[in-house]
């Protein structure tokens, strides 16, 4: 009886999973002898390090282990599933012979939460909300820790409207934290501060907490009341935290800061908190609020998703695909031309602001969404326009972010309006152009995006609707000529028509733009090209010993010649022409170098001296001495 319990529990420590027993465990704890607690107990000493945890004895084996037969073909054998009541991170399998069906235990996650290590997906939601010109975007830019949000004062005008998203770096804290538009309850129906309102109420739907920032140089303001009524009635699951911003120049407990407090209760949120965005005072106070919070809602969200993000990472464990790397778009164009329409379009949802006005998108909105598996990251920015000595104030902030966002995107999709098109009887205007080849010089793709194609619909516009169909890509062709093969796409963003074919030419430019090419298969393509390509005089002809591709983003070549003969400009136009349409690169830039490689002429004669040096050692060696 001995000897069988050995050996079971032997095949449990090599398997890990299941015992094989011929008899019950209940009836081998009234026939074991001193021996075999003995034996048994070190066996589980050994056991207890690994995956399935046992205890020590073997009483408190028949309390803590479920013992159930099952018969399966011609033998008997017991299945042990482990009470995982009291693990901390237990995650069993267990399996029955003859059955495929695996019974699996969620991962029960205990306090301190580590959020450095959460998905970013299953991160929290903290809106920022308040009335205008009270420091939300100077606090949501001290969370993220940059700079992405305007912050201007402007008492009389609004510079945030739309919803900016980022990820909050509080201590160890991370979450996700969402700037809100300045709020005003008597804006008059449908106008841009009703719209931003409307907006602002269906993004806190979906948020977890609440920041209600407060001017504490001001005070308790009759507008912060009207703000305290508005989210109770939008948001009356939510208590938020209430914050008083500007402290910077008061103290505590006493003057102005006192009263400041003191009158923040008659909204009925609860004792504030005294930061400075501007300085970084009070983020520790925030940090001690908002640390019990978030841990009670990760554990809530990371119990219920433990089996499901369990699944998930050995799903995508050993995937390092390149195609599958977060992909920056951005959305580039004159005032009014449709961009944040477009946006909404790819991302089906009422996201940014839109309007009839001109140059209503300020900040450069950052979202993200999937796409066939795949990352994509938008950037709506504000209109394009050449920056002047008259242009102050958020005006010119947004210009020099909207620069900013361009070289930082892989993909640029330049944004046309048809409607000005046929008017103005020319496809890009002076200011378009100069977009386009500026995102050319910084080495990004470029996709041209021709919008409001529904104005051009029905029996009237039908020739017409054609000719600019035809005529917008060959006029691209001829003002751009640096890069050829640029992709057009005409959409109606409003109606929201031409989503999937912007993402699927946005995809392979993308592809087309991290491409490698083998060395081997290059040097192929160059015998070929230049044996083709007619020279003018072949004794000046350059020799290029081999052909190589140094970077991808954008693709990079470098040509090695022989002598101090250089390719001309022609010749390079060659090459470059070449690989576009032998490799399908269009829509991107190529940038081809050149590298000589000369011959020293005294390379022969070291070659000789050194194969004679190293003969005479071989003579004179003292191996062959020794066979001698």
């Amino acid at each position: 009886m001995f000897q069988t319990w050995v050996r079971a529990v032997l095949a449990r420590k090599r398997g890990g999973r299941v015992g094989f027993l011929q008899t019950s465990i209940t009836s081998l704890t009234t026939q074991a002898n001193h021996q075999t607690q003995k034996a048994l107990n070190f066996a589980l000493a050994q056991r207890s390090h690994r995956r399935n945890p046992l205890f020590g004895s073997l009483s408190e084996l028949g309390s803590s282990l479920h013992c159930n037969l099952a018969v399966g073909g011609a033998r008997r054998f017991c299945v042990v599933v482990e009470n995982v009541k009291d693990l901390k991170d237990s995650h069993v399998e267990s399996e029955s012979c003859g059955s495929d069906k695996d019974k699996k235990v969620k991962v029960l996650y205990e306090k301190p939460v580590d959020f450095t290590k959460v998905d970013v997906n299953l991160l929290p939601t903290v809106m920022i909300i308040g009335r205008p010109n009270v420091g939300k975007s100077a606090l949501f830019n001290r969370l993220i820790r940059r700079r992405e949000a305007l912050v201007y004062n402007t008492p009389d005008d609004h510079v945030t409207r739309d919803i900016r998203e980022g990820i909050a770096k509080l201590g160890d804290l991370r979450f996700r934290v969402m700037d809100s538009a300045g709020l005003e309850t008597e804006a008059t129906s449908g106008s841009i501060l009703d719209r931003t309102a409307g907006m602002t109420a269906n993004v806190l739907a979906k948020t977890q907490f609440a920041i209600f920032l407060i001017d504490a140089r001001v005070g308790l303001h009759p507008l912060d009341l009207e703000v305290g009524k508005w989210f109770r009635r939008h948001a009356p699951g939510l208590n938020p935290i209430v914050v008083l911003n500007k402290c910077e120049s008061l103290h505590n407990g006493t003057g102005s800061l006192a009263g400041a407090a003191a009158e923040s209760l008659l909204l009925g949120f609860g004792d504030p908190i005294a930061i400075s965005a501007e300085t970084g005072l009070g983020m520790t106070e925030l940090y001690e609020v908002l640390r019990p919070s978030l841990e009670d809602y990760m554990l809530r969200v990371l119990n219920d998703d433990s089996q499901d993000n369990s699944s998930s990472q050995d799903s995508n464990c050993g995937e390092d695909d390149e195609s599958k790397l977060p992909l920056q778009l951005a959305i580039v164009g004159r005032p009014n031309v449709g961009k944040s329409t477009l946006l909404n379009a790819l991302l089906q949802e009422d996201r940014v602001l839109v309007g009839p006005e001109a140059g209503l998108t300020r900040d450069s909105v950052r979202v993200h969404f999937q796409y066939q598996g795949r990352t994509v990251y938008l950037v709506d920015t504000a209109g394009w326009l050449q920056r002047t000595d008259r242009d102050k104030g958020p005006s010119s902030l947004s210009i020099m972010q909207s620069r900013k966002n361009l070289m930082r995107a892989h993909v640029v999709a330049l944004v046309l309006d048809a409607e000005e098109i046929t008017k103005a009887r020319r496809s890009m205007t002076h200011a378009e152009v100069v977009i386009a080849r500026r995102a050319l010089e910084e080495g990004r793709g470029l996709v041209v995006v021709v919008n409001k194609m529904d104005l051009l619909s029905g029996r009237k516009n039908s020739e017409l609707y054609k000719k600019v169909k035809e005529t917008v890509p060959q006029e691209i062709q001829t003002v751009i000529p640096q890069v050829t093969g640029i992709p057009v796409v005409f959409v109606s963003a409003l109606e929201g028509r031409g989503r999937i074919a912007v993402m699927r030419q946005v995809i392979d430019t993308y592809k087309k733009w991290c491409l490698r090419l083998p060395t081997a298969r290059l040097n192929r393509w160059l015998r070929k090209v230049m044996s083709r390509h007619s020279w003018k005089d072949q004794s000046a002809q350059p020799k290029v010993k081999y052909f190589t591709q140094v970077k991808a983003r954008p693709p990079t070549f470098v040509a090695f010649l022989s002598g101090k003969t250089q390719l001309s400009d022609t010749d390079l136009r060659f090459l470059t022409k070449s690989l576009k349409e032998d490799f399908d690169l269009g829509g991107i830039p190529i940038r081809i170098m050149q590298r000589s490689v000369t011959r020293n002429p005294g390379t022969s004669n070291s070659k000789s001296s050194h194969s004679t040096h190293r003969m005479v050692e071989r003579t004179f060696s003292d191996k062959r001495t020794a066979i001698v």
